[in-house]
């Protein structure tokens, strides 16, 4: 198997895993206005990173299944069930796919990496790309149940690699140390993204297709690794937060293409926090971002969740692109 084909099958499967959780965010603000319980759905997908489980490719399995009950529950089949027990199917469902993929993307990504020309970069690049597929689809295919049967369908490319690496059990992968700067950083990020589903459809007045637009646009951003900026911290979090408070006043479209430059500067901060973390070790470092960053994620999605049913979504949305212009204070406050 070529390098490009397995990184096509990685890049398959981030794509269904962005369509199922991006259409079940969307799905979710449907059936319910209530912050706090939008808020649990990302508060639940960030909380298996902080389980220290045994890795194996076959947790790619609840991934898959998961997706299918989501397939079942939003047919025309369901429509007699409670919206209270849909609710909280939505939500175990991003909850088991979360956990399927933190269980079997470090094996699945080793026998990618193994004999192969394929490099972790490449799989970095196949994961946005397949992230920005995953969210270009959540805004041009009709919500529901047609926005889960290809997210299932991108999932199997990825079965033949998971078959091949279901032999080998990772049983002593040590956990990455707390890093309170990348927590900090998924707490900031985390509580706007919480809310964003909400934001499109009451803020802005949008729908699916717009939530999936504005998506796509910080996904492009994203991806453009290569030409991430490197300026001053302080700098970067100053321009989201600028970006972000005049996307409500300018026209849909301006709002939408905002989140393209802020997209870029994001992928600019994460990039700082891994040089800081780890010079010489990317990968050790990205892996410390994306644990401490899930645990300050988890935090910032509750915590904004609580915010926003107190006091109000455009209340709540000023005090976020506070947390954005203070955050370089805040990273000098944890060293």
């Amino acid at each position: 198997m070529t390098g490009i084909l397995k990184q096509f099958r990685w890049g398959s499967a981030q794509a269904g895993v962005s369509l199922s959780l991006a259409a079940s965010a969307w799905l979710l603000s449907g059936l319910t206005d209530s912050p706090l319980l939008n808020s649990l759905l990302p508060a639940l997908t960030t909380l298996p990173a902080l389980l220290h489980l045994q890795r194996r490719a076959n947790g790619f399995v609840l991934e898959f299944s998961s997706v299918l009950l989501l397939v079942v529950l939003c047919s025309p089949l369901a429509n007699n069930i409670p919206p209270t027990l849909t609710i909280a199917s939505v939500l175990l469902a991003g909850l088991v796919i979360a956990l399927g993929q933190d269980l079997s993307q470090l094996p699945i990504q080793q026998e990618l990496l193994s004999n192969t020309r394929v490099s972790f970069k490449q799989l970095r690049q196949g994961t946005e790309l397949g992230a920005l597929a995953g969210f270009a689809l959540t805004g041009l295919i009709k919500p529901g149940w047609h926005q889960f049967i290809p997210a299932a369908l991108l999932l199997l490319p990825l079965l033949p690699t998971v078959v091949l690496a279901g032999s080998s059990s990772l049983t002593k992968i040590p956990v990455p140390s707390f890093n309170p700067r990348a927590a900090l950083q998924g707490l900031i990020f985390g509580g706007f993204f919480a809310l964003l589903p909400l934001w499109v459809r009451t803020i802005s007045t949008g729908n699916c297709f717009n939530f999936g637009v504005v998506l796509v646009a910080y996904g492009i951003g994203r991806s453009l690794i290569n030409t991430t900026p490197t300026q001053p911290a302080w700098r970067l979090y100053g321009l989201i937060a600028i970006l972000l408070f005049a996307g409500p006043w300018l026209p849909g479209w301006m709002t939408t293409a905002l989140f393209l430059p802020v997209g870029i500067l994001a992928a600019g901060t994460d990039r700082q926090i891994v040089e800081h973390i780890s010079p010489t070790d990317p990968a050790t470092g990205w892996q410390m971002l994306q644990r401490s960053g899930a645990i300050g994620g988890l935090v910032g999605v509750i915590a904004m969740g609580i915010v926003a049913q107190l006091i109000g979504l455009p209340f709540t949305l000023l005090f976020q692109l506070a947390l954005f212009a203070a955050a370089p204070l805040l990273f000098k406050a944890t060293l």
